[in-house]
């Protein structure tokens, strides 16, 4: 429901472990130790055990790296995390550092005199990022030296074991394609490229590829495993066997073999080249097992990433009726907290209240889980723009505040992701003008056609440029991939300004601009769009975006006297399809209340 981070959360004992680091270090004849969020599947979440980062500075967002060194400890964190790093690690022993303004070989070359040698975990970075690492360093006389055993794990007495999440099967019908299906799909890419076949550790492609779910990650529902798909389709999974009960055997049948992650090394040695392995995601250690045996590793892309982010019709489909189910849900904890607010001075309610009722009310909706930790954040936290409350950070919602609520579930047939920021009790005025202003961002991305072709960095200004004009802007992306049924965030497409690859009908992103006024308030309005097709008056192949999330946005933070006739429509008609789908699936007086709060805005 929300974080405590046990022992992550007491600042006292971060520099203990910064000193039990170094000392490990010394021994083994290493300068410096690089530390990621990262575990060895490269995914945004990582299980307990992997939590190392957490565990040595105290820092817990969902991006960022250590560098250690005999008199230094770098914490680098992008501007999403520039608040909160702050509050959670102890700046007398870690120093945040703004990334990626300063590159992490640069300040290594000032930290570590030449002929210094820096240790890394192979398993826990990518080849490319260990490339730009050293072409970074070149010339400085700094060795990037791979580590057998990660030594942080020697010094962490009570390490969590790995995780055991059970395996369960994802319906066929909802997947739109059979594993079977899948499987033949992405062989036939592998012939088509040469390839005998590929290696894949990531964790949702694997989970999308054979019509799995699991249990091994907080609110991701992926199996940890590591995979080989040879180009006939045949594939050997690497994962604790003790996951796969006899159901899920059975449908995976004979051509898919379980394996233990410790047959992973011999497999990936005894493979035929060429082996399709991707850069930007598989492990250092990868490339250098396979290497090691003189194969020929064809480097590319995971096969699996763009079928999984192409929703398929039924995919679509579960995605709408999730959508529809969460609507009904967090309209009815809007509704709630619109009576919880005229009260505020007489019955206290907290951030984390929030998130439980809106929790609560997404489980009378039937879901499995929530799809990643509830950001409820109140007056200053909101301007933290991953903030997740706790026992110690949990603060009283004040009236006059701006609440926001960020958050998701995993149902059955779909994934959600929503956002929403609300005036608690009187309207905050200096609030307005930018809650408007990131309104209408918003308004620009649902609305724009474009050619195929474009891109996610194409996009990007659209939602920003209302920002731009009053000297505003966010440093986050304005929208990131979303699985079905898998992980909220997912690769390889952004609405971002680095995002180059092309959108194509039936990818689903979020569509999330903000602003963030530190130690006032933070507003961002969220929901998911899918890509469609759209028709052109003059033959071009246009494509645009359909909006999923059905939930009302605030109005009474809206400065009318900024909004253009064509965002006022745009607006009263989201609202009234709204009205029009989530009102019949409500009680009576929450459904008067929707219709107050999705009334023309005229009116």
């Amino acid at each position: 429901m929300f974080q405590t981070y046990d022992s992550q959360s007491n600042p006292a004992l971060h520099p203990p472990r910064l000193d039990a680091l170094r000392r490990e270090l010394a021994g083994r004849g290493l300068d410096g130790f690089l530390v990621p969020r990262a575990d060895a599947h490269q995914g945004e979440y990582v299980a307990a055990r992997d939590a190392r980062l957490a565990w040595l500075t105290g820092f817990t967002g969902s991006a960022g790296f250590c560098i250690v060194t005999p008199d230094r400890a770098g914490v680098f964190i992008d501007g999403r995390y520039r608040v909160q790093v702050k509050a959670e690690v102890d700046p007398a022993a870690f120093t945040p550092v703004p990334w990626p303004e300063v590159r992490p070989s640069a300040w290594l070359a000032e930290a570590l005199p030449e002929g210094g040698r820096m240790g890394y975990d192979p398993w826990l970075h990518t080849r490319r990022e260990i490339r730009e690492m050293e072409k970074g360093l070149s010339g400085s006389g700094i060795a990037l030296v791979p580590v057998e055993h990660n030594p942080i794990d020697a010094i962490w007495p009570d390490q969590p074991e790995p995780p055991l999440g059970p395996v369960r099967l994802w319906p066929d019908a909802v997947a739109g394609e059979t594993a079977a299906q899948k499987r033949a799909r992405i062989a036939g890419l592998l012939r088509a490229g040469d390839n005998h076949a590929a290696v894949l550790t990531l964790p949702d492609s694997i989970s999308w590829l054979l019509n799995i779910r699991g249990a091994d990650v907080p609110k991701n529902p992926v199996v940890q495993s590591f995979a080989i798909i040879e180009e006939d389709g045949r594939t050997a999974v690497f994962a604790d066997p003790q996951k796969f009960g006899a159901e899920v055997r059975t449908a995976l049948g004979n051509e898919v073999t379980v394996l233990p992650v410790e047959a992973f090394g011999v497999a990936l040695t005894n493979l035929s080249g060429p082996v399709l392995v991707d850069p930007a995601s598989a492990p250092d250690a990868v490339f250098r097992l396979v290497e090691s045996m003189g194969t020929d590793i064809a480097e590319g892309a995971d096969p699996v990433i763009m079928p999984k982010a192409c929703k398929n019709p039924a995919e679509i489909a579960g995605m709408r009726a999730a959508h529809l189910r969460d609507g009904v849900a967090v309209t009815r904890l809007l509704c709630w907290l619109d009576q919880r607010a005229a009260d505020l001075d007489g019955e206290p309610l907290t951030e984390i209240d929030v998130a439980q009722k809106l929790e609560a009310l997404r489980r009378d909706e039937g879901i499995l889980d929530i799809s990643f930790d509830t950001i409820s954040a109140t007056g200053p936290h909101a301007a933290i723009p991953h903030y997740r409350v706790s026992q110690a950070s949990n603060l009283r919602i004040l009236p006059g505040q701006v609440l926001l609520v960020d958050s998701g579930a995993q149902y059955g047939d779909g994934t959600t992701d929503i956002t929403r920021t609300l005036p608690m009790g009187p309207i905050p005025e200096a609030a307005k003008r930018p809650y408007t202003r990131v309104l209408q961002g918003m308004i620009a991305l649902s609305r724009v056609q474009f050619p195929r072709g474009v891109a996610g960095c194409h996009l990007d200004a659209l939602a920003r440029a209302p920002l731009w004009s009053e000297g505003m802007d966010y440093d986050h992306g304005t929208g990131h991939g979303v699985g079905a049924g898998l992980s909220v965030h997912e690769g390889p497409v952004r609405i971002s300004r680095v995002s180059k690859i092309a959108l194509q009908p039936g990818m689903i992103l979020s569509n999330e601009p903000g602003y963030y006024r530190e130690g006032a308030f933070g507003i961002r309005i969220e929901n998911l769009i899918v890509v469609t097709p759209v028709d052109s008056s003059d033959g071009r192949q246009m494509l645009g975006f359909e909006t999923l999330t059905l939930a009302p946005i605030d109005r009474r933070l809206i400065d009318t006297t900024l909004l253009g006739a064509d965002e006022v429509a745009w607006l009263d008609a989201y609202h009234a399809r709204v009205r029009a789908e989530i009102g019949p699936l409500l009680d009576g007086p929450t459904r008067d209340w929707l219709e107050l709060a999705t009334r023309p805005l005229a009116h």
